[in-house]
């Protein structure tokens, strides 16, 4: 599994009119990455320390709560 490239993800912030910080990340992750597995993509988030921060925050604990949240976006 690669690492969030956190260099990449605030160039992209820039070009965004999205407010959440953790929407960005996912959509980052979408594009930067071209993962569109919610397994994979939940992966990615709890193997970093600070992704994993914005999981907990929003109670995601899962893959199949982070795909309710994307899908509640």
């Amino acid at each position: 599994m690669a690492d969030i490239n956190w260099n990449e993800y605030k160039e992209y912030k820039k070009y965004t009119s999205k407010n959440d910080n953790f929407v960005i990340l996912l959509d980052f992750i979408k594009s930067y990455y071209n993962m569109n597995n919610t397994f994979d993509v939940f992966d990615m988030l709890h193997e970093d320390e600070t992704a994993q921060m914005m999981l907990e925050k929003r109670n995601i604990t899962d893959a199949e709560k982070l795909e309710s949240y994307i899908n509640k976006l």
